[in-house]
């Protein structure tokens, strides 16, 4: 049977990362394909207490809230903004069911049948998901190890017009980057001429594995009107908690609280009222410290096989902080050939080509090292290397 589903969801594809895991469940097979924190790294007995304490406040937690969030989470979260040089008044500040929730909510209230949104290529995934759900003109633009190209991006304004900009300019992903301190204040410019908003995603910032803070571009935005800020706890605290939030000018964070109320009226409160005394009662700063330590020496594991092999095999930017290991193979290949192999010898990851807006290559691969542990990273990246040397050696006997 027909169903009559609406024509904005005809053309929507399954995640291929989701699908991935599916396939990857059973079985001996380590997985680097999933954009996951270690569960072994959760601070779970700070997490029970806070909700423990959650549950002996009374009902507060259990009743109905306001659509924007818990009050005093929302304190919470502006202290954490401002402590990044964010400037941004409580009252802006929307709670929602994780980040993505805030991308869909922007997508939901801003995007009209093709109307175009720039976005960095590759990409965060689920953000072109989101953007295909509302029929966006999603118009891909280049750019280098420090970011969006200017120059291709002004032209890009000019020529579609977009309603807004999409970008995750600290430790992207796919591609665990980070974008120069110029090429953000380019960017910020070039809305601010041309009076275009930005999205900024900003899910890793403090998985950050030197001194060093990128400046957010919603510092950069000196009078507040182009940036909406978008952050999550799924990344530092838990994802299972599912908060998040965004920030940015008050006429568009009421219209999204409006957006919010017709999709489930509010996130969960007592995971609201169980993250406040986290926040208050535990250190996030020797949490993060240690997940910042944990992160760095997985990826410098899962880089030096990298940088054991075959010299001129593998292209990568080194990340400074995030999730992602972002790799392309210097050789006529397809990755997601790669993978079916690379699942027969037991370990798994996910093609580049799902990233990409348009121009995809075909070569490159998206390795996540935060949710195995240094041994098991070893043993998977042993298997991926035997995996491309029977992929290359069978590619010589085909020819």
């Amino acid at each position: 049977m027909g169903y009559p589903f609406a024509t904005r969801v005809q053309s929507i594809t399954s995640s291929a990362v989701r699908d991935l895991l599916s396939i990857i469940q059973s079985g001996d097979v380590i997985s680097f394909a999933g954009g996951l924190p270690d569960e072994g790294l959760f601070p779970v007995q700070e997490l029970e207490l806070a909700y423990q304490k959650a549950f002996r406040s009374g009902g507060k937690g259990l009743q109905y809230g306001p659509t924007e969030g818990d009050g005093e989470l929302r304190l919470l979260i502006q202290e954490r903004m401002h402590a990044k040089g964010i400037s941004v008044a409580h009252e802006n500040i929307l709670i929602t069911t994780g980040s993505q929730q805030a991308i869909d909510l922007l997508a939901k209230v801003f995007l009209s049948t093709g109307d175009a949104v720039l976005v960095e290529n590759p990409s965060y995934l689920a953000a072109l998901q989101a953007f295909n759900m509302y029929e966006a003109n999603i118009i891909p633009v280049q750019s280098d190890d420090d970011g969006m190209i200017p120059e291709e991006l002004e032209e890009k304004i000019i020529t579609h017009r977009p309603k807004f900009i999409y970008a995750v300019p600290t430790f992207s992903n796919p591609q665990g980057k980070v974008w120069s301190k110029e090429r953000r204040e380019a960017v910020v410019n070039l809305a601010e001429k041309y009076h275009v908003l930005i999205v900024e995603d900003d899910p890793y910032s403090e998985l950050r594995f030197t001194d060093e803070q990128p400046m957010p571009l919603a510092v950069i935005d000196r009078f507040g009107e182009r940036v909406i800020y978008t952050s999550t706890f799924s990344k530092t605290v838990a994802p299972g908690i599912r908060i998040g939030w965004l920030s940015g000018p008050k006429e568009i964070v009421r219209m999204i609280a409006l957006a919010k109320q017709s999709s489930d009226l509010h996130s969960s409160a007592i995971d609201q009222r169980a993250l406040c005394y986290f926040l208050q009662d535990f250190s996030m700063q020797q949490h993060l410290h240690k997940l910042r330590r944990e992160y760095k020496e997985r990826l410098d594991v899962m880089q030096d096989y990298l940088k054991g092999s075959s010299p001129n095999l593998f292209h990568w930017v080194e990340p400074k902080g995030g999730m992602f290991l972002w790799v392309s193979i210097n050789k006529a290949i397809d990755t997601a050939e790669l993978l079916k192999v690379a699942v027969d010898e037991g370990v798994a990851f996910v093609p580049g080509v799902s990233f990409f807006a348009g121009n995809s290559k075909t070569n490159t691969l998206r390795l996540n090292y935060t949710h195995s542990s240094p041994e098991i990273i070893s043993t998977g990246m042993s298997r991926l290397m035997t995996a491309l040397d029977k992929l290359l050696a069978s590619s010589v006997r085909d020819q």
